[in-house]
């Protein structure tokens, strides 16, 4: 598989800006987007829902369902935060190319204020947010191959900066 034909996989926190950024970085390669969690949602419901009905292990389940499947058709592929936590995924990760976005927690908490996650959902978001950043961000830094900080500037910096990495990757620069 040559880097072009790899998918270009965005992973992070909740709030780093996955979604927006990897739907211009599609637009800008001119491949298609897909976002796992939106994919979930299409088929089986509201996330939230999901969890309180099934459970979270029903959750990472159907999550690592629709990442096999975005991968397979490529392109940019946005990862709800916690993908990375499936080892199934992680091993299919190696294959592609892999993006951290990063966000700094006084950023992130405009972000994710009157969010709707279900691991959220507590007394302090923010301290909670922080907790599950610092328990998954080994995993992150492990299958990144490059890291991009979302925390300042307008979001088309880091979306230029990741079209200019694929570009050498796709070049053999890597």
């Amino acid at each position: 598989m040559t880097p072009a034909e790899r998918a270009i996989v965005l992973i992070g926190p909740m709030g780093a800006g996955k979604t927006s950024i990897g739907r211009r970085v599609a637009k800008g390669l001119g491949v298609p987007f897909t976002d796992t969690d939106a994919s979930i949602v299409r088929e089986h419901g509201p996330i939230a829902d999901i969890f309180t009905t099934r459970g979270e292990a029903h959750f990472r389940a159907l999550e690592r369902d629709a990442v096999g499947e975005a991968l397979e058709r490529g392109g940019v592929v946005s990862l709800g935060g916690g993908a990375v936590l499936d080892e199934a995924t992680r091993r299919a990760l190696t294959a592609h190319r892999v993006v951290l976005l990063t966000v700094e927690p006084a950023v992130v908490a405009g972000r994710i204020r009157q969010s709707a996650r279900p691991l959220l959902q507590d007394e302090d978001p923010l301290a909670r947010w922080a907790e599950i950043y610092a328990a998954r961000r080994p995993l992150y830094e492990q299958l990144a191959h490059v890291a991009f900080d979302t925390s300042r500037g307008p979001l088309q910096g880091v979306v230029d900066d990741i079209l200019a990495w694929a570009q050498h990757d796709d070049e053999g620069e890597r």
